[in-house]
């Protein structure tokens, strides 16, 4: 099974999406791995740092895939669906 990783946006940048995967600990591995075409995207080696990934594309490194998914709605919070009766005092004191 493919590691799912949730972009805030729309879509994301390969260098960036690589380091937000952990499939690199800095930019510099980043550049690095892409210009010798050790990064695949979709099956095919990708040489550009700048490639804009979006939702439902598999970026491979290393023998490690993962898949861009798009936001997930549990990981951000929407203050026009908030419940307006939460009372902190209640709970400071539990």
């Amino acid at each position: 099974m493919t590691q799912r990783v949730p972009i805030s946006g729309e879509d994301i940048k390969l260098g960036q999406f690589l380091k937000l995967a952990n499939l690199v600990e800095s930019g510099g591995q980043a550049k690095e791995a892409i210009a010798s075409a050790e990064v695949t995207v979709d099956g095919e080696a990708s040489t550009q740092r700048g490639l804009t990934l979006r939702p439902g594309q598999i970026v491979c490194l290393g023998g490690q895939c993962v898949e861009v998914a798009g936001p997930e709605e549990d990981d951000f919070f929407d203050e026009a669906t908030a419940n307006d009766d939460f009372d902190p005092e209640k709970w400071r004191n539990l």
